[in-house]
C-alpha cells in the first residue's frame, strides 16, 4: 500500500503537472515574461527529477521514508505557495478568470492535499 501511495503522489507532481503545464496556459503563454517561464520550466524539471529519484528509492532501494519526505516537500511546497498567494500576488486562476476545480476547490489543492495527507500517514508507519 505504501508503494502505491508514494507512487500516486509522484505521478501527480512528476507527470500530471508537466502534462497540464506544458502548453499555452503556462510554459508557452505569450503573456508570461521570459523570466517567469524559465522559473516554470525549472520547477517542472526539478520536480520531475525528484519524482524519478523517489521512484528509484521506493521501487529499487525500498526506501519509503525518504521518498515520502521528498514527495511531501514537493506537494507541501505547492500547498504553502497556494496559502501564501495573497502575499506575492499569485493565483491559480487563468487570465480569463477561470480555475480548474473539483467541487469548487482548486484541483491542485485537492490533488496535492490528498497526496500530502496520504504521504504523511505513510511516513508515520513503522517500516521495520
Amino acid at each position: 500500500m505504501k508503494k502505491t501511495i508514494i507512487t500516486f503522489s509522484i505521478v501527480l507532481y512528476a507527470i500530471v503537472v508537466p502534462f497540464l503545464e506544458i502548453n499555452d496556459t503556462h510554459v508557452f503563454n505569450p503573456d508570461w515574461t521570459p523570466h517567469a517561464k524559465i522559473h516554470e520550466v525549472w520547477q517542472l524539471i526539478t520536480n520531475s527529477a525528484i519524482g524519478v529519484l523517489c521512484l528509484w528509492l521506493v521501487w529499487v532501494k525500498k526506501e519509503f521514508r525518504l521518498s515520502a519526505l521528498l514527495s511531501m516537500l514537493v506537494t507541501g511546497g505547492f500547498l504553502l505557495a497556494y496559502s501564501l498567494q495573497n502575499l506575492y500576488g499569485g493565483s491559480m486562476k487563468y487570465l480569463d478568470g477561470s480555475e480548474k476545480t473539483i467541487l469548487g476547490i482548486n484541483i491542485g489543492v485537492v490533488g496535492f492535499g490528498l497526496a500530502f495527507i496520504l504521504l504523511l500517514a505513510t511516513s508515520k508507519r513503522n517500516y521495520n
